[in-house]
């Protein structure tokens, strides 16, 4: 198989990889913060209406819908939305260096952003719900 055939073939795959990938990382966000899990010491006794609660609950929401690939799209443009309102909000307003997140911190909320908008565009790929729905109603 040459490599152009063998990238055709994985692309997809991997797309749903990245998406997988990066909703449990949003999901850990939100586990964190709600239910403690992993422990981050910051989040201890952390108010559901405070921004941190708010960011908890989405992340949570969010997370678990692109773990699993289920409303893939809106899910993914929201936490997009999500990731660039944190990096402006969390990172640029504390910290400044609009332009630079290594001095801000920001790296994380910036690529998250992009990844998101790119899954927003490129869709669920093939291993999950979305498609497996898919196939339920085509078939």
């Amino acid at each position: 198989m040459s490599t152009s055939a063998s990238c055709a073939v994985w692309t997809p795959r991997v797309l749903s990889i990245l998406r997988i990938v990066s909703g449990y990382m949003l999901l850990l966000h939100g586990t964190a913060k709600l239910l403690g899990a992993p422990h981050v010491a910051m989040f201890d006794n952390l108010q559901i209406a405070s921004l941190y609660g708010i960011a908890g609950i989405i992340e949570l929401v969010f997370g678990a819908l692109l773990l699993v690939g289920l409303f893939t799209r809106i899910s993914a443009f929201i936490a997009s939305g999500f990731t660039a309102a944190a990096y402006f909000i969390g990172h640029v307003a504390t910290k400044g260096s609009l332009l630079f997140p290594l001095l801000n911190g920001g790296e994380a909320a910036a690529l998250f952003c992009f990844i998101f908008l790119y899954i927003w565009m490129a869709g669920p790929g093939p291993w999950s719900l979305d498609a497996m729905m898919r196939k339920d109603k085509a078939g």
